[in-house]
């Protein structure tokens, strides 16, 4: 756990050191979906990532996340969390003053003990409610040896 926010306070000094582009932080709460949903109840997650400017429309960026499946208990069997931490490149295109659509594809490491991680994506729908704030809809999956552990989330952003 040290090693992990060691690296999120790391990846947010250097992020916020860049010069051109918008800095992000969001939370969302998803729901399990496919394999993983008979042993989890809830995902939550957390997003910082950096956006650069390639037009007016277009932006490009680094992100990392953190995204924790709470897991259910049936008939005195627990199932435990599953935790990933995603790395990825993020793209959006602002469909107008109000709509963007992004994606976010990289490799999401697993943290938890037997989690060996796996491919990582993203795609979700942002509603800009102010200029710096976004509430989003999110599909998010792990893929990793014929199985995924995703969710349907949503969750709110704001730019710094």
């Amino acid at each position: 756990m040290k090693k992990l926010l060691l690296f999120f306070a790391l990846a947010t000094a250097l992020i916020s050191n860049a010069q051109n582009g918008e800095f992000n932080i969001g939370a969302n709460f998803g729901l399990p979906v496919g394999d993983i949903d008979v042993s989890h109840n809830f995902a939550i997650s957390g997003e910082v990532n950096y956006l650069f400017d390639v037009s007016d429309e277009f932006q490009v960026g680094p992100s990392v996340s953190f995204i924790n499946y709470f897991g259910k208990e049936e008939n005195n069997i627990g199932f435990g969390s599953i935790q990933f931490l995603p790395i990825a490149g993020a793209a959006r295109f602002h469909v107008s003053d109000e709509f963007a659509l992004g994606a976010d594809l990289g490799y999401a490491v697993g943290i938890n003990r037997g989690n060996d991680g796996g491919f990582y994506y993203r795609p979700m729908l942002a509603y800009y409610v102010t200029e710096t704030i976004a509430l989003q809809a999110t599909y998010s999956g792990v893929t990793s040896d014929g199985a995924t552990a995703s969710n349907v989330g949503l969750g709110i952003t704001f730019k710094l």
